[in-house]
């Protein structure tokens, strides 16, 4: 019994070593879940792609920065080029105004008509004055056709000729006279219709009928209006800049430019440098610049603020 179990135990422990002992196919161990290894030629492969890559990124030109062509980028205000603030040439009452704020004006129309009735009655007194004169005119020049004959015939003398030569000539004076003043009153009642001096847009109405309005303001803040109605071309607008002076050289005169309102930033205008002013403002170290809007439309509106970015020259 004793042998049969020694015997087991050497069989046991020669099977374990048997098992235990390494073999040749086991010094390389490929676990199931790993990945296989490139080969030589996918390597290759691969060098050459990523080569052709490396290649291709670096002869490619490099992609243009938005605002490359930009020197400078200020911000200003819209501005009408001209505003006309329209006014009477002399005192008087207004009778009829035929706009408001915001209506479209052409050249020639009609907007304010003033109280006319004190100058067509000078008009009229001014039409009694030239007929006169005409009737002076016609009697002495009569008179000196006879007294003309009458000295051909040395019926009347010399002096009686000239006498009557003068007395014309003074008549035809006195017409012409009459006729000027006539002219004068004719002026003041045409003055009293006043017209849009260009086509654009009412900005303000700066008065209602029966209201006293004259050129000239007398001071203080209840003195007569001294203007009826503002208009502008909305068609015809700029930027105006306050430029620190350290960018006036960066600015020429005819310089393209890009404008955009702060309202809209997605709606871009091109523009040019109109304007540069002759003269800098001392206490703010600014030039002022105006830069000329090309085809405005609806959404540029004046005093509003705008972008504008100066190109390069």
């Amino acid at each position: 019994m004793l042998w049969t179990i020694f015997i087991v135990v050497i069989v046991a422990t020669l099977a374990a070593i048997f098992f235990a002992w390494p073999k040749a196919g086991d010094k390389v161990r490929v676990l199931k879940n790993s990945m296989k290894p490139p080969s030589s030629a996918a390597t290759s492969a691969g060098g050459t792609t990523a080569s052709a890559a490396t290649a291709s990124a670096t002869n490619s030109a490099p992609a243009q920065t938005p605002g490359a062509d930009v020197v400078l980028t200020v911000s200003g205000y819209i501005i009408n080029r001209e505003r006309i603030e329209i006014s009477p040439r002399f005192m008087g009452v207004v009778k009829w105004i035929g706009v408001k704020k915001g209506d479209a004006v052409t050249n020639g129309q009609v907007v304010v008509l003033l109280d006319d009735t004190e100058f067509k009655a000078r008009l009229a007194q001014a039409d009694g004055a030239v007929a006169t004169a005409k009737a002076s005119v016609a009697k002495a020049q009569v008179l000196f056709d006879r007294v003309k004959q009458l000295a051909a015939t040395e019926i009347e003398s010399k002096q009686a000729q000239d006498d009557a030569r003068l007395m014309l000539e003074g008549a035809a004076a006195t017409l012409r006279e009459s006729e000027g003043a006539r002219q004068v009153a004719q002026t003041y009642v045409d003055w009293c219709t006043i017209r849009s001096p260009i086509n654009g847009v009412v900005l303000e109405k700066l008065v209602d009928p029966n209201e006293l309005v004259t050129p000239q303001s007398f001071g203080g803040t209840r003195g007569p209006s001294t203007a009826l109605i503002a208009v502008a071309d909305p068609k015809d607008l700029q930027v105006e800049i306050d430029l620190n002076e350290a960018d006036l050289s960066k600015i020429s005169l005819k310089q393209k430019c890009r404008v955009s309102p702060e309202a809209y930033l997605d709606k871009t205008y091109e523009g040019y440098v109109a304007e540069i002013a002759p003269e800098a403002n001392r206490s703010k170290g600014t030039l002022q610049i105006k830069v000329q809007i090309a085809n405005p439309d609806k959404f540029l509106t004046p005093e509003l603020s705008a972008k504008v970015e100066f190109l390069k020259k």
